[in-house]
């Protein structure tokens, strides 16, 4: 047994220092490129949930690029793991940390912790994969989808062991007890079901929510099971009898992820409403509500020592949050939404990306390092500079409207009106005197772009 932990020990070291000999030796820009590019702008978007190694010190965050492994020490980005051709739902590290799961479209991607190397891929799934859960023996994942199936795997080998059926639709989330005799899982059904983890045999079925339940999660102790729902609710259940022991409100939109503290005392819950609610897991008693992210917040997760919670949003950044008080720790940055437009400047110095998170960023084009943000009304589908490279237009979306800002300060200088339908392409003339736009309403207009607005 000391040997064990003596190994183990030593291998959650050697992660660490192969991690932080990475984010020394090359910046993340240019982690993980394909052949040809030079660097990348902007870590893509972050399409599913976050998890913490589970020695605490590393992240991984799923995106539409890769999964992301950020050092939870210095906060900097020291991986990307690439091969998914889909965005990645579902991360999930194995209880020795030497395995990472990675759950996309029609497959589950098993990496070497330490290295990142790719080491298989799992391919029963016939649709996308939305949730993973390592068994607390490490022995066995458990993979819950679109498909409305949960299937087993060897997390050793890789090799496909069952199926569960019987869901009336998509399973969204699966947990294992901390004994791993029992797997929980959530449906759009709106049902939790528990199976025994081996044979697959119903044990119960938990009927309170209205409507979709998005995320389950154990306690440390294995007593209560919480589940978060589509209907703005968290319901608290007795784990072994399946009795419904509360239903927490207080959230004003979906509640999309739940966890547990590690010392069980504390359940903390993120929402499309924006905010993470902190709950005093026995009673249900609410505690704090965190606030400052801008968009939905989709996924929460502990730190193992209990001190930090992290949680990832809609809004592009991950933030840290002291996890006694709810005191706003960090935020990490450099995620986007989709990208659909981007232009240089003319003196080739400044990159402009126009992004469905209803913003422009303005990059460094020479280092990548971000400039600016122009927030907007909705998704800027066209960008482009005037030759001078004074004035930035911009358009896209369902907005009718074309907006020029000035492209050194960021400053909003003009909003254009004329088009009946959206605007979806921005050019200047090569004197810069013309701006044309092109529109969904079947029409092209020509602007007489005056000193004054260029």
């Amino acid at each position: 047994m000391i040997k064990k932990a003596l190994f183990f020990k030593f291998s959650l070291l050697l992660v660490s220092v192969l991690f932080l000999q990475n984010s020394v030796a090359e910046d993340y820009t240019r982690l993980s490129l394909p052949e040809g590019a030079k660097a990348r702008l902007g870590k893509g978007w972050m399409s599913g949930n976050i998890a913490y190694s589970p020695d605490g010190t590393h992240l991984a965050v799923a995106s539409s690029t890769g999964i992301w492994l950020y050092d939870t020490a210095t906060h900097q980005e020291v991986a990307l793991l690439t091969g998914h051709t889909h965005k990645i739902n579902s991360v999930a590290f194995s209880p020795d940390g030497g395995t990472l799961a990675s759950g996309s479209w029609q497959e589950i991607r098993l990496w070497d912790a330490v290295t990142g190397t790719h080491k298989r891929t799992l391919t029963e799934h016939p649709s996308v994969v939305n949730s993973l859960a390592f068994s607390p023996d490490g022995g066995i994942i458990a993979s819950g989808s679109d498909d409305k199936t949960v299937r087993l795997w060897d997390a050793v080998t890789g090799a496909y062991k069952r199926t569960f059926t019987g869901y009336m639709d998509e399973v969204t989330s699966v947990a294992f007890s901390p004994d791993g005799r029992t797997l929980a899982s959530g449906s759009e059904d709106g049902t939790v079901r528990l199976r025994d983890a081996v044979t697959g045999i119903h044990k119960r079925i938990l009927t309170a929510h209205t409507e979709e339940v998005t995320s389950v999660s154990f306690s440390l102790d294995g007593r209560t099971l919480a589940s978060g729902s589509v209907d703005k609710t968290i319901c608290l259940w007795d784990a072994v009898t399946g009795t419904h022991k509360h239903t927490l409100r207080g959230h004003t939109e979906d509640v999309r992820s739940v966890a547990f503290s590690p010392d069980g005392r504390t359940l903390a819950s993120g929402s499309y409403d924006d905010t993470i609610r902190l709950w005093e897991a026995v009673t249900g008693t609410h505690k704090h509500t965190l606030r400052g992210h801008t968009s939905a917040v989709y996924s929460v997760a502990f730190s193992p020592d209990g001190r930090t919670l992290a949680s990832g949003s809609y809004d592009d950044t991950i933030r840290l949050w002291e996890a006694v008080t709810g005191t706003h720790k960090r935020t990490l940055t450099g995620h986007t939404l989709f990208v659909y437009g981007v232009a240089f400047s003319p003196d080739g110095g400044t990159l402009a990306s126009g992004s469905s998170d209803n913003t422009i960023r303005l990059w460094d084009a020479v280092t990548g390092a971000h400039k600016k943000t122009l927030p907007g009304p909705g998704t800027f589908s066209s960008v482009a500079f005037s030759p001078n490279g004074r004035t930035l237009a911009s358009a896209g979306g369902l907005d009718e409207t074309i907006r020029l800002w000035d492209a050194v300060t960021g400053i909003h200088k003009q909003i254009l009106t004329g088009h009946t339908g959206p605007v979806s392409s921005v050019v200047f003339s090569p004197d810069g005197r013309t701006l044309a736009s092109g529109s969904w309403d079947g029409t092209v207009l020509l602007w007489d772009i005056t000193p004054s607005t260029k």
